[in-house]
């Protein structure tokens, strides 16, 4: 199957798409206009109120879409998402999807925006993939005045003892701008402040981003914001937001973004956007409350989790199942073709040249994946998410590989045909939700130690045959358990391309160690951050940034987005 040159862009369908009012679409899903802010004609806030009207309603069965590692340009996870919704609304299934918030870091960088592709897309994709309802802005605002606030309490007096070079709070902002990773604040005088070294995050992998996506209401979020700790005292002692009263005005800034947004897919789907942070930095899942209501108000809610099952997925069920009381019935694993080949020794220019040798390879990386859902004792199916370059031969191995062991396939072609091309992905999923019986568990307690959960996660998910710690991250070890905070689950910072803690460790490697260069306490997230390799919270640009081709026309539409 060869390239076809007419292939129409996602913006271009897009834009082309018809969209029903948003009030009309609530309406399909019971949603009255007390409980919908309107954000023009198709896109609209929720009320929080939905959770307390809907809280006898019986929860719709949650699929959770994952992946294998990826390629740099991502495998249509999202796309694969917004395709499944779409087949189970064509199987008359009450069906709504629950996705993340594009940050602008990729839409500006390299790998582009998260509103899927072809004809499996949320619209309006613009808005969606730029400034969308102001919920990431929102978020910027809070952590850079809670900044704010930490330097002015330093300045006037530090009744609080914060030593400031133990402030561990950083700046934000939404792009990715390596520049910002380490400055210098305060210069100039004293009347300009205590000068100090800072840095800058994007603002997906802030804590407060975090706090956002895992909070269960607006007193929660409250709660959760007054635990972060911002820096240490002389005496080595943890400051937090509450120490230093600035909760309130955080909480007030967020009051708005916190109730998710309700928009629609190409053919009418019901969406719920909401929150954004990244999985290779941070726990890579949309927010609890956006899931818990897509949950009350559908059958059927699909979700995703950031990058590979190694990622996403083991946040999402070792951290999110647990702060939200949910359980998934399925687990969808996107494969792709170009993927496979890559962890099969293919270079990223030759991705669309047949090569069954290099697929055949490649497949270990899949068997990974699906053997790290099996630990957590869940019913999978592999979706075969289909390029145009694939052959039909590469195809077939897949196919027949999955069928030799035993492990449920489907051919997606949700790209090039909407929710049509999901149908079989959508009947073999609501079969094997049928038929298998749930046995979810988490792969740690939380009265482990974090050595103990840290080297489950790297021994059962990575493959891992240890971890080695840093003295600096040992030292942590220590400081961690004595502040009390040993309890907390584990968030792994690692990269997205490898099982293992080396982005150019291909396939399914093996024994390898994970090293654990420093672990970051996110106690108002509840978790413990721990960071390998060289994973980095503020990317950097590209040669050749995606923002270079963005443009406007003279009517204002969007030229160049994706």
């Amino acid at each position: 199957m060869g390239v076809n040159s007419k292939v129409k862009s996602d913006i271009q369908i897009a834009q082309e798409a018809s969209m029903i009012p948003i009030k009309e679409l609530a309406d399909s899903i019971g949603i009255d206009l007390i409980d919908l802010e309107p954000y023009g004609h198709y896109k609209a806030k929720l009320s929080l109120d939905l959770l307390k009207k809907n809280d006898t309603k019986q929860d719709g069965k949650i699929i959770l879409v994952t992946a294998v590692n990826p390629t740099p340009a991502g495998e249509g996870k999202s796309t694969v998402t917004v395709g499944l919704g779409q087949a189970l609304a064509k199987l008359n299934k009450k069906a709504i999807i629950a996705m993340r918030e594009p940050s602008l870091g990729p839409t500006m960088g390299v790998k582009g925006g998260a509103t899927g592709g072809g004809y499996s897309q949320v619209i309006p994709m613009e808005d969606i993939n730029l400034h969308f309802t102001g919920d990431i802005h929102a978020i910027t605002t809070a952590n850079n005045a809670l900044s704010a606030m930490i330097d002015n309490h330093i300045y006037q007096g530090n009744e609080k003892q914060i030593d400031a070079r133990r402030v561990v709070w950083k700046r934000v902002v939404d792009l990715n701008d390596r520049a910002l990773r380490n400055v210098i604040i305060g210069l100039g005088g004293p009347i300009q402040g205590v000068p100090r070294e800072d840095g800058f995050d994007i603002t997906v992998a802030s804590e407060i981003m975090a706090i956002f996506c895992l909070a269960s209401d607006l007193q929660d979020l409250k709660k959760r914001l007054s635990r972060i700790v911002v820096g240490y005292t002389y005496n080595k002692q943890p400051v937090t937001v509450g120490d230093l009263g600035a909760e309130g005005a955080l909480t007030l800034l967020l009051k708005d973004a916190i109730k998710p947004n309700l928009v629609q897919t190409l053919e009418h789907t019901p969406a719920i956007i909401h929150g954004g942070p990244f999985a290779n930095i941070a726990h890579g899942c949309n927010s609890v409350i956006a899931t818990k209501m897509a949950a009350k108000l559908g059958d059927f809610v699909v979700t995703e989790a950031g990058f590979g099952a190694d990622l996403g997925a083991e946040k999402f069920l070792n951290i999110k199942t647990q702060s939200a009381g949910i359980e998934p019935s399925a687990v969808v694993i996107v494969a792709t073709i170009r993927a496979l080949k890559m962890h099969g020794g293919v270079s990223k220019q030759n991705l669309q040249q047949e090569n069954i040798q290099a697929l055949t390879l490649g497949m270990e990386n899949l068997q990974k994946h699906i053997e790290t859902i099996q630990e957590f004792g869940l019913p999978f199916v592999v979706a075969i998410n289909r390029f145009l370059t694939d052959t039909e031969e590469e195809v077939d191995v897949i196919k027949q590989w999955c069928q030799k062991n035993k492990y449920p396939v489907a051919l997606t072609e949700v790209w090039e045909k909407g929710g049509e091309g999901g149908i079989e992905l959508a009947k073999i999923v609501l079969d094997v939700i049928e038929q298998d019986k749930l046995n979810f568990s988490p792969l740690y307690k939380a009265d482990q130690s974090i050595d103990e959960k840290i080297n489950s996660i790297v021994k059962k998910v990575y493959g891992a045959i240890g971890v080695e710690f840093s003295s600096k991250a040992r030292k942590q070890l220590i400081e961690i358990e004595e502040n009390g905070w040993g309890s907390l689950p584990i968030c792994m910072a690692k990269t997205q391309y490898s099982l293992s803690d080396n982005p150019t460790l291909l396939g399914r490697p093996r024994d390898f160690i994970i090293t654990i260069r420093e672990l970051r306490p996110k106690i108002g997230a509840g978790f413990i951050v721990a960071l390998t390799g060289d994973v980095m919270t503020m990317p950097g640009l590209p040669k050749t940034p995606a923002a270079l081709k963005m443009d406007v026309d003279e009517f204002g539409n969007a030229i160049g987005l994706f």
